[in-house]
């Protein structure tokens, strides 16, 4: 029994470990997302002013879009954290971490030129869109329930 309360005590002091790591990447991907926010105002002001912000200039959309879809990643993976320290759930879930990955390929698509890639390259990355999206498929199937993430 006394086996037992030590391994409580050991299970308690590592989840306040957890925790606390959790909090500090929570704090470090804030300020990531706080200085990439003020890059993108800076960027998108600095096109303004100059007369250059053309959202049919395809340079000029993959740049600023590139941007967007980065803030959108990191603070999809903030709030991945935040639901692990709000549930006290010790693991990331899974569709999370598939969504994060869709967003992440989705950007690639967005900022990649056409021009340059190779077709073998873009086969897969096409696939590898396609397969995540099979897995996510399939974990919604198997847990249709829970929408939370």
């Amino acid at each position: 029994m006394q086996e037992t309360g030590k391994t409580k005590q050991l299970t308690r002091i590592y989840d306040g470990y957890e925790q606390l790591i959790s909090l500090g990447l929570t704090g470090l991907i804030a300020l990531i997302i706080l200085i990439a926010f003020i890059r993108l105002a800076a960027e998108v002001y600095i096109l303004v002013i100059s007369g250059m912000l053309d959202p049919l200039d395809h340079k000029v959309f993959k740049k600023i879009f590139g941007m967007i879809m980065t803030l959108l990643i990191a603070m999809e993976f903030k709030h991945s954290i935040i639901k692990v320290l709000e549930r006290r759930n010790h693991i990331v879930q899974v569709r999370t971490v598939l969504l994060i990955a869709l967003l992440a390929l989705a950007r690639k698509f967005i900022i990649m030129d056409v021009k340059t890639i190779g077709a073998g390259n873009l086969a897969a990355l096409a696939l590898c869109i396609l397969a995540l999206g099979l897995v996510f498929r399939l974990i919604h199937i198997q847990k249709p329930a829970d929408t939370t993430g």
